[in-house]
């Protein structure tokens, strides 16, 4: 496994029972490698803050992630601004130590993070985070009307209904 583009490991020696805030923010190098790691054309912020603790399941993180990044239209290609503002709640376990069993998650349940070795990563987490939180199919405001000229349909037009309208508008014409 390769190291992390954004890593800020934090040693489990230095996380006790209460919160500890920790802010963290990615340099220059970092964004543009985790732009290429997650396709976009850049990563103009990657930003988070996360209070940490030690619980009776492992270290818990709530916090927040907060970036700025360019995606490219899947139509045309074009630059797409987005940004993503995602409030998280996190909880890292030692790799190995979770049940296999298939378990029920409630409203308040965290999501849940491995980690090898004697520390978390909460750089790892804020970038995952934020490619969760972008569009995985972004389209420009300009995408449908490249799309019709190409001969491509929607999916109303292709789907059934789009179908059954065509056969209405048939019938239509007939009579």
């Amino acid at each position: 496994m390769t190291d992390p583009e954004f890593s800020r490991p934090q040693r489990l020696d230095t996380i006790g029972d209460s919160e500890r805030t920790v802010e963290i923010a990615a340099d220059e190098a970092e964004r543009q490698a985790l732009a290429r790691r997650f396709g976009l054309r850049s990563v103009d912020r990657l930003e988070a803050r996360f209070a940490v603790r030690r619980d009776a399941g492992g270290v818990a993180a709530r916090g927040h992630v907060s970036a700025r990044v360019v995606q490219a239209c899947t139509v045309t290609g074009d630059p797409l601004p987005a940004s993503v503002e995602e409030d998280v709640l996190l909880r890292f376990v030692a790799a190995g130590d979770g049940s296999e069993e298939e378990v029920e998650l409630g409203e308040d349940a965290l999501d849940t993070m491995e980690f090898t070795g004697g520390a978390i990563d909460l750089g790892e987490a804020a970038a995952e985070t934020m490619a969760l939180g972008l569009d995985p199919y972004p389209r420009g405001a300009d995408a449908e009307e490249k799309l019709r000229a190409a001969g491509v349909k929607s999916e109303e037009e292709a789907g059934p209904f789009g179908a059954l309208a065509g056969l209405k508008d048939a019938l239509n014409r007939k009579g």
